[in-house]
């Protein structure tokens, strides 16, 4: 062997030796469970989101929401668009045609499912198909984020800007921030191969997800979280003719600093391919709920507008008027004697201040329910 071949031996294996001492790095990749995963709707019972068909282990249903009546009768109630003059035979015979023909999920979703909505006149309230990647985790962090085929909420507008920016982990679905905020009604379709287990369970985790921002929303400006065992939150399957209407709500932990559990409850079920009379009450009662629920939303998202409002005018009346600097002033030399903070006497003050100024809630008018739906 020359010195050339030596030399090259050398450092090849002296590469070798160097290249032996490197630590390897594993890369370990956790997978997200979703509906279609068997672990999934048992990880949403563990954390305390139960689906329409739980039981409790000792026989025992969980509630229906307090305005369950409500809903109910708002479901029921004739819409004059779905007349028999105008929504004759023809159009029943053009759904069943529709949902025939569609052979795959995608199809239902874009010839099905829009003769159900009917006119949607603001296209911005709406949205589908688009991971809510920017909410946070309901549960353990375990499963992937909700993916409804559609959503219907408010405009983001609509909302005072830093008040959307506060709630954003519980209201805002998506980093793409023109999309609806506040989403209270959701939609799961399958196609005739699709699973209606997995429609429910996707049904059951978007519901929560809406009501847990709802319910955000109906807290904001309180001091502890609202809870009214009210449902504000709708959701609906369609498979294979079945439409189904749910609606989900939170409860107030069952311990301090636990977590708030949220009910499923189905409302109705209409077989919409079985007559021009059962394909009208179906689509009545979709559309109605659709409405209540932008009633609902719209109320509460005002109602929170209000309280940001009144929280503004109150700080700048107190610093105009320098009753707030006069308190502070106060408080910073007592301070000295007491063990109440200098934060505490300007907090009294301005519960003082508020006391006096206080006005009665104006009244949400509801007299017009189909504003902002369909015809």
């Amino acid at each position: 062997m020359n010195s050339n071949q030596f030399n090259s031996q050398s450092r090849k294996q002296g590469l070798l030796s160097i290249l032996n001492t490197q630590p390897t790095t594993i890369t370990t990749r956790t997978k997200s469970t979703g509906p279609y995963d068997r672990n999934f709707l048992q990880n949403l019972i563990d954390h305390g989101v139960y689906p329409e068909e739980y039981e409790y282990p000792d026989g025992r249903d969980p509630p229906a929401p307090n305005n369950w009546e409500e809903i109910n009768q708002r479901l029921a109630q004739p819409r004059p668009s779905l007349s028999p003059f105008l929504c004759p035979e023809e159009t029943f015979k053009k759904f069943n045609r529709a949902n025939k023909h569609a052979s795959k999920e995608n199809r239902v979703t874009d010839s099905v499912i829009p003769i159900i909505e009917g006119e949607i006149r603001d296209g911005r309230c709406v949205s589908g198909g688009i991971p809510l990647t920017n909410l946070d985790h309901l549960t353990d962090g375990a499963l992937s984020s909700g993916n409804p085929d559609r959503y219907y909420g408010a405009r983001p507008e609509q909302l005072n800007p830093k008040i959307r920016d506060q709630l954003s982990g519980t209201i805002v679905p998506s980093t793409q921030t023109d999309l609806p905020i506040a989403p209270s009604f959701f939609l799961a379709t399958k196609g005739p191969d699709g699973s209606v287990s997995v429609a429910r369970r996707q049904a059951c985790y978007d519901g929560a997800l809406g009501a847990r921002g709802i319910q955000s929303l109906q807290s904001y400006g309180h001091a502890e979280p609202v809870y009214d065992n009210n449902a504000y939150t709708i959701t609906s399957t369609y498979y294979d003719g079945q439409l189904k209407l749910y609606t989900s709500f939170p409860v107030q932990p069952a311990n301090p600093g636990g977590r708030p559990e949220y009910y499923m409850k189905q409302l109705k079920a209409y077989a919409m391919t079985c007559d021009s009379g059962v394909f009208r009450q179906g689509v009545a009662a979709y559309r109605n709920a659709r409405d209540w629920a932008k009633e609902k939303r719209d109320a509460l998202i005002e109602a929170a507008n209000g309280k940001f409002s009144g929280t503004c005018n109150r700080s700048q009346s107190l610093e105009s008027s320098g009753y707030k600097r006069a308190f502070t002033s106060s408080a910073k030399a007592v301070s000295m004697e007491s063990d109440t903070s200098a934060d505490e006497l300007v907090l009294d003050a301005e519960q003082m201040y508020s006391s006096f100024s206080k006005r009665p809630r104006r009244e949400v008018s509801e007299s017009n329910r189909e504003s902002g739906g369909s015809i």
